[in-house]
């Protein structure tokens, strides 16, 4: 393989079993995978490499995952960062999608969860031609709030919220095969996973709540239809409607379109 079409990646965290876990997961001939166990050591080697993706822990002694994510976004804003993160620190995982992350992933996971969101980052801003097909330009409608590149959240009526995909999403994967979607009267939490999409190339991706609260109503015509996702994002692609429970602080992780 062209060493020019070698993507670099870096692992962080203090821990060197995770390092290794997540080296062992992602490695390939199409990837160069170094670890770093500090976020200062990060900042020095990514100084030195400019890497195409760095995952690291969230929570680490010393400078954070979060203010590695700050530091190497302002220097280089088109690197990808990906945050891993236990169920306590969610709610920070949500932020740093909003500051600049690519994406999170909970713990515990597997190493096919690693290799769907590592194969997403690199696939962003490059469309493939199994895609789903998407109106030319298509904007986010004013008034939404939403996660950048993963879902967003409509209030209706004072009482329900609906929530559907942001349409960049369908740019960082295969075209889709299969789509799970979630159960009426199911509680979920700002973050928790609350659809599944399969690709062509066998990849599960998750798809994050950007609320908390009970499903009421499901989009059910998306199993016959799953272009309306990717076509119709905005209005009939939407995928249910929820009952919230904590709307305003589920608010200020997200981003308000104007």
């Amino acid at each position: 393989m062209d060493k020019n079409n070698i993507k670099k990646i870096l692992i962080v965290d203090d821990e060197i079993n995770v390092c290794k876990s997540i080296r062992q997961a992602i490695l390939s001939d199409n990837y160069e995978v170094d670890v770093a166990f500090s976020g200062e050591e990060a900042i020095q080697m990514d100084t030195q490499k400019h890497y195409d993706l760095i995952i690291t822990d969230l929570m680490m002694p010393g400078i954070s995952g979060m203010e590695l994510l700050t530091s190497i976004k302002t220097k280089r804003p088109e690197s990808h960062i990906i945050m891993v993160t236990g169920y306590p620190t969610i709610k920070t995982a949500i932020q740093a999608i909003k500051v600049g992350a690519f994406d999170y992933i909970p713990k515990p996971f597997t190493p096919q969860d690693l290799r769907s969101v590592v194969i997403r980052a690199f696939n962003k801003g490059n469309k493939g031609e199994n895609a789903l097909p998407q109106k030319p330009e298509l904007q986010i409608p004013a008034g939404l709030y939403y996660m950048i590149g993963h879902t967003w959240l409509r209030e209706k009526n004072g009482k329900l919220v609906y929530v559907g995909m942001m349409h960049d999403f369908f740019k960082s994967i295969s075209k889709m095969t299969e789509l799970e979607l979630p159960e009426e009267n199911i509680i979920l939490s700002q973050g928790d996973i609350s659809a599944r999409i399969k690709d062509d190339r066998n990849f599960t991706h998750r798809i994050w709540s950007p609320v908390s609260g009970r499903i009421v109503k499901v989009n059910t015509s998306l199993m016959e239809n799953f272009s309306l996702l990717s076509s119709d994002p905005y209005n009939n692609g939407w995928l249910f409607a929820v009952e919230p429970s904590n709307l305003e602080e589920d608010l200020e992780g997200l981003v308000q379109s104007k």
